[in-house]
């Protein structure tokens, strides 16, 4: 059994086109929206190729129309390309977002998952990276061999007793200094993470043409073509929203 594991895909349609996996099943950890400006093909994707799927804080502001807000960062960013999340998805994607689950349990090829968009304790806006401490305190209750979790836009594993936490990084808008589309796939048990180069030029491009210009045009494209190691006179501000990103 060969699970694909995605996460944060961000309306950044050239990013997810670029990956070319076979699979058997595939997890969606959340966050299809947002950030970037094509997000229709990226809903249409999840929706016929995801076993399964979690809601995103990102899915979930834009499902429930929440006005973006922010005038520094990637709020500057979420906050101009919200507007086009709403002139693109039609109602039937809207009502796919809104009904994600904001976490799931199940069972596939004998192994247990537990799928959330953040962690158990706040599924849809904690940070929590590589802290073995911090997951044992957030995993009491949780019955699972893998736990799938997004977020943070950095791929990661972490063993945490019998469980596996796997961030398996960020497809649309990687933050750890690899700009290439980033994935997971759980084959037999092991996880391997992987990385694939796509086109940043189209991305950028169709965020142009949909009239995101200017200083926050300047910032998808330091944050995509630096993997999210933002130029400085970007990094304060950064590093000041990331709680709430």
């Amino acid at each position: 059994m060969k699970i694909l594991v995605l996460a944060d895909i961000h309306a950044n349609w050239p990013a997810l086109q670029a990956i070319d996996e076979s699979f058997d099943a595939c997890f969606f950890l959340g966050d299809l929206v947002d950030y970037g400006s094509n997000p229709a093909p990226c809903v249409d994707w999840v929706q016929r190729h995801a076993t399964a799927a979690v809601r995103g804080n990102h899915d979930h502001a834009v499902a429930q129309r929440i006005v973006a807000r922010g005038t520094t960062g990637l709020r500057r960013l979420a906050a101009a390309t919200r507007p086009l999340q709403w002139n693109a998805l039609n109602a039937q994607h809207l009502k796919f977002l809104s009904r994600l689950p904001v976490m799931l349990n199940l069972e596939l090829d004998g192994l247990r998952f537990a799928l959330v968009h953040a962690t158990p304790r706040d599924p849809m806006d904690e940070y929590l990276t590589v802290d073995p401490a911090g997951w044992q305190q957030r995993l009491q209750g949780i019955e699972a061999d893998f736990v799938l979790v997004g977020h943070t836009h950095v791929p990661f594993c972490v063993d945490v007793g019998p469980m596996k936490v796997v961030n398996p990084g960020s497809v649309g808008q990687p933050r750890d200094g690899d700009p290439r589309c980033a994935y997971a796939v759980i084959e037999n048990g092991q996880i391997h993470f992987h990385r694939v180069a796509y086109d940043i030029d189209a991305t950028l491009k169709h965020l142009r043409e949909s009239g995101v210009v200017g200083e926050v045009l300047e910032i998808a494209e330091a944050t995509l073509r630096s993997g999210g190691l933002v130029p400085a006179r970007f990094m304060r501000e950064r590093l000041e929203n990331q709680p709430t990103e």
